[in-house]
């Protein structure tokens, strides 16, 4: 996968945001990372990180400080033209937290789905415009009869379905899942997560999974990027993640998992991390090479010396 041009590639991607004259609260500082076609990278992190700063910048609902975003070979993060606006809306599609404060409660989903379509003109005619709105509720395991009905009217589980419906109608190459998951019931969850799975498979599209639970990051990434402060600490594989975890802020997120198994979570040791009195300055670290595609922010020291605990 890695051997084909990036659907997305972040450089040095910052989000400032100026309180006051003296004040600027830096919510991402210096991030990189890239996504291919058809994979699900996923983007971790306690509240606060940046995780869903970066998901709104790269979709353009924050115009980055500095740094650079590339799309499908197109630059987004700086002016863009109508056309590469337009190519923008078409191809990449978010899917929020909340799916009842993400429905507009005064209008049916099918208006809700299909306002897509409207804004851009993808049907001919309006029963092309009704059959492509049945087929995905179809897909999303929602009935058509359902078309006419407000978002009231459902569970959450089927609420995010419509959100996720009013995502894929649109064909994306790239959808944006803001904690899509986290307002949901666990066994909700599981639903919804599997659906992305076998929609992904489909139709190929690719997913930044923006998440706080590790457990279900663990299961539907291919790579993950741990953040802390705004700053990308760790990434690789999903394997090499949670396998080999170096940083001290990853093992510590990891260390939090609880296992289902009684007699190993009795056991279960948590690691405590405090960015302020580990010694540890983001701002000094470069991207250390651990194995394969397995990188993390540290200095030449904090690196050796992690590798030597590791060992």
């Amino acid at each position: 996968m890695q051997d084909k041009e990036p659907l997305l590639k972040i450089e040095h991607l910052k989000q400032y945001f100026h309180q006051t004259k003296h004040d600027t609260v830096k919510a991402v500082d210096d991030v990189s990372f890239e996504l291919y076609a058809g994979e699900t990278f996923g983007l971790v992190g306690e509240s606060g990180s940046g995780k869903s700063t970066i998901g709104r910048s790269v979709i353009r609902l924050y115009k980055p400080t500095s740094g650079k975003i590339t799309f499908a070979g197109k630059d987004i993060s700086s002016h863009m033209s109508f056309e590469t606006d337009r190519f923008l809306r078409m191809n990449m599609q978010m899917i929020f937290q909340d799916p009842l404060a993400s429905l507009n409660p005064r209008k049916t989903i099918g208006e809700i789905i299909g306002e897509g379509l409207d804004i851009h003109r993808l049907y001919s005619t309006k029963a092309e415009r009704l059959q492509k709105i049945q087929q995905i509720l179809k897909r999303v395991g929602l009935l058509p009869a359902y078309i006419d009905r407000y978002p009231h009217q459902f569970s959450g589980g089927q609420r995010q379905r419509v959100g996720i419906a009013r995502a894929l109608v649109m064909n994306p190459k790239l959808i944006i899942a803001d904690e899509c998951i986290s307002a949901l019931d666990v066994s909700v969850q599981a639903q919804v997560v599997n659906l992305m799975k076998d929609i992904q498979k489909e139709t190929g599209t690719a997913y930044l999974f923006i998440a706080h639970d590790l457990s279900m990051v663990k299961y539907i990434s291919d790579r993950i990027g741990v953040l802390h402060h705004g700053h990308l600490v760790e990434m690789g594989t999903t394997e090499e993640i949670f396998s080999n975890p170096v940083h001290p802020y990853t093992k510590s997120l990891l260390s939090a998992i609880p296992r289902t198994n009684p007699d190993l979570e009795r056991n279960r040791v948590i690691f405590s991390y405090d960015y302020a009195t580990s010694g540890i300055d983001y701002s000094k670290g470069k991207k250390q090479l651990v194995s394969g595609q397995h990188v993390v922010l540290a200095t030449d020291e904090e690196f050796a010396n992690w590798q030597k605990t590791s060992a």
